[in-house]
């Protein structure tokens, strides 16, 4: 089993202890507290934020963050994949307390739900063949009219459209698929979160894919709660500003981004 650093686990431990649950609670927090489990939406398939190790089990940056919260809510985490997508209205409907999936924070998204963060920066990027990368940027994106894949419902499908208006877009349910298409010549390539990109060119050494040197955009990533709970997204606050103060948020950045030593992990 992949287990975090004991360092990380020492670190939810004493922040655990500093910051208890409010006395009074919103519509989430009531459930959370009531229920003793807080559930986390992600989609389970964005390395290094969250995928899947050789056991099946969740890892990556996000768990790690939401593992966090939850010792700090004294609460059991209930991890609920799906595809990313669906994360919006699942987090709409109740059926998840928070969705933490290195989700951007823009506008259009802060219209049905309220973001704390960021607790991350990041930026689109393009995974490609070398050859089909040139091409793209021979003419510059906004005039290339290749196809491109992006994950649905994504800030990096909405990029694709604005950015490149002539370019025919693919919306993909998983990276997996999105890859597929771009090594089999089905797709020029895939526009992703950079971390995203540069994974898939150290995964597939012999597939030839390469991806830009600096993002094309840069992104806050935020974790996304019920619009109206002020309570819990007070809460909320309070601990992603105590992870920042404390150095938490650095070990997990240092942990799933600097060091590729969890890549072993994965399938």
């Amino acid at each position: 089993m992949f287990r975090p650093a004991q360092l990380l686990a020492s670190g939810f431990l004493a922040l655990s202890v500093l910051l208890s649950p409010l006395a009074f609670a919103g519509d989430t927090l009531d459930r959370v507290v009531k229920n003793k489990t807080l559930v986390v939406g992600m989609s389970g398939d964005q390395p290094p934020m969250n995928m899947r190790n050789r056991q099946g089990e969740l890892m990556g940056f996000d768990v790690d963050l939401a593992n966090a919260l939850a010792n700090a809510m004294g609460a059991e985490l209930k991890l609920s994949p799906m595809p990313f997508g669906d994360l919006t209205k699942a987090l709409a409907d109740g059926e998840v307390d928070m969705v933490l999936s290195g989700m951007a924070i823009t506008a259009e998204r802060s219209r049905s739900a309220s973001f704390v963060g960021p607790y991350m920066m990041s930026g689109k990027s393009i995974l490609a063949t070398r050859t089909a990368l040139e091409q793209i940027a021979s003419g510059g994106i906004a005039a290339t009219d290749v196809k491109l894949a992006a994950l649905k419902n994504s800030t990096s499908a909405s990029f694709v459209t604005q950015a490149a208006p002539n370019a025919t877009l693919v919306e993909v349910a998983n990276y997996e698929e999105a890859i597929a298409m771009v090594t089999s010549g089905e797709a020029a390539g895939m526009v992703a979160d950079a971390p995203v990109c540069k994974l898939q060119v150290l995964r597939n050494p012999d597939a030839g894919l390469v991806t830009l040197d600096k993002p094309l955009t840069v992104e806050p990533f935020g974790i996304a709660l019920a619009s109206g709970d002020a309570e819990f997204l007070n809460l909320v606050q309070n601990y992603l500003r105590a992870y920042e103060g404390t150095g938490l948020l650095t070990k997990l950045r240092q942990k799933w981004l600097e060091n590729s030593s969890w890549v072993a992990a994965l399938p």
